[in-house]
Parts: C-alpha cells; sequence; structure tokens
C-alpha cells in the first residue's frame, strides 16, 4: 500500500449507463466537505443533450482491501429522483460550466473502503504562485485505459499553458498542454505541494483545476495543421458553491461565477 501514491486513490474510474446498457467511460474524483463525500466529474458525463447522451445512472469503482488494491466493487448511483436530476451543476453568467458534482451516500458504501478525497484545503488560492510552464498532473482513464488488474488510473504529463488566475476568454477555465483522449473528462488537474498545513495530510496534492476538455481551432486544416494539443481545465472553487448543504435533490443550474 505504501507504493501507492494516494493520488491514485483519489482519482475515480466512471461508467454510464441508460439502463442495463452501457454508454461512456470517463474519470472524476472524489471531494470531502465535512462529513459528506461527493463525486466530481465533468457534467457533460452525466447529461450531454448535444451530442444526445443521457445516462440514467453512473458506476464508479472503489478499491476495498490497503492490502489488495486488485479487490475493486462497483457502486451504481442513480442520476436521477422522482424525475429530478441529484446532481449539482454550475452556471459562469450566461454559459454552462462543464463541472458537476453527486453526493455519495456514506451509508451505501461498503465497510472495507480504501479511499482518498480533495477537500477545499487543497484548493490554490490566488496567493498561490503559478508560474507559466508549471509541470502539472492529469490523472485519469483515457479511452477507458487503465491498470486492469489493480484498477489504477494512468498520469499524463501537463503543463500550464495560460496564466492561472484569469479567465481564459472571460471564460471559468484555464488551458494546460498535454495529450489527452476523450475518457480523461472530470479528471483532476494536480501539481504537487509543499504547503506547511499539508506536509502530514494523506494526499499532498492541490487541485489546480477540472479537466474538461480538449481545445481545437474550429478552423483547423484537418491533414495540414496539427491539433493545438491544449486543453480547457475549470478553476475548482466551483466546488465551494456545488457543496454547499442543500437538500440532496436540487435544480441541476445552481449559479456560480467561477474563479476570478
Amino acid at each position: 500500500m505504501t507504493l501507492i501514491d494516494p493520488l491514485l486513490l483519489a482519482t475515480a474510474r466512471l461508467s454510464t449507463f441508460a439502463g442495463g446498457s452501457g454508454l461512456t467511460n470517463a474519470s472524476g474524483f472524489f471531494f470531502r466537505r465535512d462529513e459528506r463525500l461527493f463525486l466530481v466529474s465533468s457534467r457533460h458525463v452525466f447529461v450531454d443533450n448535444d451530442s444526445g447522451h443521457q445516462p440514467d445512472r453512473v458506476e464508479v469503482e472503489l478499491h476495498l482491501d490497503p492490502d489488495n488494491v486488485t479487490q475493486t466493487i462497483g457502486l451504481s448511483i442513480l442520476l436521477y429522483k422522482d424525475g429530478h436530476a441529484v446532481w449539482r451543476q454550475g452556471r459562469d453568467k450566461d454559459s454552462e460550466i462543464d463541472v458537476a458534482v453527486l453526493e455519495i451516500d456514506r451509508a451505501a458504501l461498503p465497510e472495507r473502503l480504501v479511499m482518498r478525497a480533495f477537500s477545499p484545503r487543497h484548493l490554490v488560492s490566488n496567493s498561490d504562485a503559478m508560474p507559466l510552464g508549471q509541470t502539472l498532473l492529469i490523472p485519469g482513464f483515457p479511452l477507458g485505459f487503465h491498470d486492469a488488474i489493480h484498477h489504477l488510473p494512468v498520469v499524463r504529463h501537463a503543463i500550464l499553458a495560460s496564466p492561472w488566475g484569469l479567465r481564459f476568454q472571460s471564460r471559468a477555465y484555464f488551458l494546460t498542454d498535454a495529450r489527452t483522449h476523450r475518457g480523461s473528462s472530470g479528471a483532476p488537474v494536480v501539481f504537487r505541494c509543499d504547503d506547511e498545513h499539508l506536509q502530514d495530510d494523506e494526499l499532498p496534492w492541490k487541485l489546480l483545476g477540472i479537466h474538461s476538455s480538449r481545445m481545437d481551432m474550429g478552423d483547423r486544416h484537418p491533414t495540414q495543421d496539427e491539433s493545438l494539443g491544449l486543453n480547457i481545465s475549470w478553476y475548482p472553487d466551483i466546488l465551494l458553491t456545488l457543496t454547499e448543504s442543500v437538500s440532496p435533490i436540487a435544480p441541476a443550474d445552481n449559479e456560480s461565477t467561477g474563479q476570478a
């Protein structure tokens, strides 16, 4: 167990379903707010009307044994109750933020569980120096690929490609330069932290953003021009709004302004 970085146990593999039919694979991570536990991913993992993606449940893989990480179980979570979405998503002025949270019922968790979770103290503040080119990591499940024996994600290298703290093109996200694929949506964007108050924390990583999708030029020539290799990462302060104490069944478009 000591050989496994806790970041890998804070990152979750998600599968979406409509009835008994499997739809997509995606990434996500666990976020703890006081005594409440949430699953965080991209909003388009839970619903994407433009593509016709409308699952009714999501399954997240959990590790059971600290001495044997090959032992896992799938926890199925319904996305709707009485016709209402049970996840929460945000809006930024007149547009959506591609981040959503789904609360996990702790009573539904197995007695033996190996899990790590980010918390509000893992968020990066405006006072933290984030230089351009900062080395970042994006743990996730690109194209669903992972260590299928130990059920752990793989990690991609990234760098900060736009000024952190500024809203790229007035949206609540920044850019990373990394090679990513479908299935990575919802992955945490992190860097190793040296903050004194986190030195003894079981998850010594700062949460810089939430990976959403690749960004490309609409007029790029498909054969003459390579893909930009840039990605959208939403600022994680949206999580503070989405995890405020509310009824478990809440409207799916709660207002939030995101990072300034």
